[in-house]
């Protein structure tokens, strides 16, 4: 298998082995702030997470990092490229992965790649060739003459993600790129961006699943309200909570009243309402042991039903819910 990028020479504005250096980006709908002031760095065969819940503005950065939307203020550099200054240039460094489909349904899997490496005009033998190193990759070799009408949502995902590293790109952006898949393809797609940082590549991985930042990131940055509020390595930011627990309450009834209620009781440091259908409580607490008969008596003074009472280790999302005060995931 060839090299998934090849190392830039460092130039003017580029920080020593960085691949992709932002600094101060703002980026404004009208009234509305969507990215206020983020900067971020990528190393080469670093795995950068973008973490935080839907409409935080990730998907806005990583349309500025990736050239298709100008910011307001602020710089990107693709290995030394200025974005808006070098686009040509810059772009050529990237593989872009959206969360949507980016495909003809109606072509092989195999012609798909081949379109989209001609799009980076690869000579044909480099190409025949890269071709079949990608769909060893994204383990389809198996369908390469499938069309991708007759693919599973999960094998669409992976050739999505194929076809944004056919011309082997120093920088891969993947936006949320497990959304809606099956739990074997997407351990397929997480092993594969494993692979891809190990082998030299940086990767820049947005979600709003903490479990995937903790499995795949060297370094996180936690994203709120279009600011970065957070960065470091999963350790480091755990350390941030490392004194307190996270509790979680399966219950039903009133949980918006209750929460509100958890918020003023001291130990309480941020309580909100998440999981499937709004279910569950989630409070980052002081002394989870002592504090939880508090907890217990207060569901019954709110009519809230319990189902079931768990203490969890701290992770990112008690992190994100310390910060916020707000549940990681919407």
């Amino acid at each position: 298998m060839s090299s998934t990028g090849t190392a830039p020479t460092t130039k003017p504005g580029q920080r020593a082995g960085s691949v992709l250096d932002c600094s101060d980006l703002v980026r404004r709908f009208g009234s509305r702030t969507a990215v206020d002031g983020i900067g971020l760095t990528i190393r080469l065969g670093e795995t950068y997470g973008l973490l935080g819940p839907n409409g935080a503005g990730k998907t806005t950065t990583i349309r500025m990092v990736c050239g298709l939307l100008e910011p307001g203020s602020g710089t990107v550099r693709v290995a030394g490229r200025t974005m808006h200054s070098a686009a040509g240039a810059a772009k050529r460094l990237i593989g872009y992965v959206p969360q949507e489909i980016a495909l003809y349904p109606d072509l092989t899997a195999r012609e798909n790649l081949r379109f989209f490496g001609r799009l980076y005009r690869l000579p044909r033998r480099r190409l025949d060739r890269r071709v079949d190193e990608v769909l060893d990759l994204i383990d389809l070799a198996a369908r390469a003459d499938d069309r991708v009408d007759s693919l599973s949502g999960g094998m669409r995902r992976r050739l999505n993600i194929g076809a944004g590293l056919v011309h082997s790109p120093t920088l891969l952006v993947l936006d949320e790129p497990t959304v809606g898949v099956d739990p074997q393809s997407r351990h397929a797609i997480m092993t594969s961006v494993r692979r891809f940082g190990n082998e030299g590549m940086a990767v820049l991985y947005t979600t709003h699943y903490m479990e995937e930042a903790e499995r795949l990131c060297d370094r996180v940055g936690i994203i709120d309200h279009g600011r970065l509020i957070a960065e470091g390595t999963p350790r480091e930011l755990v350390a941030l909570v490392a004194e307190k627990d996270r509790v979680e309450l399966v219950a039903a009834g009133d949980l918006g009243r209750f929460v509100e209620q958890c918020r003023n009781l001291p130990g309480v440091e941020g309580a909100d309402v998440g999981g499937e259908a709004g279910g569950t409580v989630h409070a980052v607490v002081r002394d989870a042991r002592s504090l939880l008969p508090r907890l217990l008596d207060l569901t019954r003074t709110c009519g809230v039903q319990v189902r079931s009472v768990q203490v969890v280790e701290p992770d990112l999302e008690t992190v994100f819910l310390h910060l916020t005060g707000t549940a990681l995931r919407e």
